[in-house]
């Protein structure tokens, strides 16, 4: 039997600088991360042991380390976020990323704004 298997954040809210606007770097505003990483979690279906799996509190760390930099683009905070998860954890298949700035400076009424990334290896 085959099983394809994820390891997910679901709209992690983050408060952060990030944007190309002044004030948006100076202001802050507030974040949601969505992230779905493949990964072999049959090992933890039969020991009950979280070192057998992705721990989802370390990938909320390095999500959240790259989130507390600031940046002009999402595209380059979710960039350094996948370069991340690849150096920590290579057993990662793949990941599917969303970042979404709540509230974005452009003059529209909408949920917000941003990135997605779906890489498979």
């Amino acid at each position: 039997m085959e099983i394809e298997s994820y390891i997910y954040l679901d709209e992690v809210r983050f408060y952060a600088f990030h944007g190309v606007m002044p004030q948006e770097s100076q202001v802050g505003g507030e974040f949601l991360v969505s992230l779905r990483v493949g990964y072999p979690i049959q090992g933890a279906m039969e020991t009950d042991d979280v070192a057998d799996t992705l721990n989802y509190a370390e990938l909320f760390q390095l999500v959240k380390q790259q989130m507390d930099i600031p940046s002009k683009l999402l595209e380059h905070v979710a960039g350094r976020i996948v370069k991340a998860i690849h150096e920590q954890f290579p057993q990662v298949s793949s990941i599917h990323l969303r970042i979404t700035k709540k509230n974005p400076p452009m003059g529209a009424d909408s949920k917000g704004a941003g990135v997605e990334l779906y890489i498979k290896h």
